[in-house]
């Protein structure tokens, strides 16, 4: 029986800043929706997902996960540049 993968499962993890000075959600994709010759559905989810590592600023029991279609150009998490980390300024050599 051939499956087929349709929707991306991702969460959004956090916000940045781009170079344009525009704020944009940083995603994760964290699985996908396949779809079985039989029209049935199923999710395979990355087993290292951690729910409860994403953001909960309004202390809820639940969290988001929202779909996209795979041939779409939804967010994924190769499509939001993390911006780089300089901490090295500070140091006096």
């Amino acid at each position: 029986m051939a499956t087929k993968a349709t929707h991306n499962l991702s969460v959004i993890t956090g916000e940045y800043t781009n170079a344009m000075g525009e704020t944009k959600k940083r995603w994760k994709t964290i699985g996908k929706v396949l779809l079985k010759d039989d029209g049935s559905k199923f999710l395979i989810i990355d087993r290292t997902f951690n729910p409860a590592g994403v953001p909960n600023k309004d202390d809820r029991d639940s969290i988001v996960v929202s779909t996209f279609p795979i041939d779409d150009q939804a967010p994924q998490a190769a499509s939001a540049p993390v911006p780089p980390v300089n901490n090295f300024d500070d140091i006096p050599f």
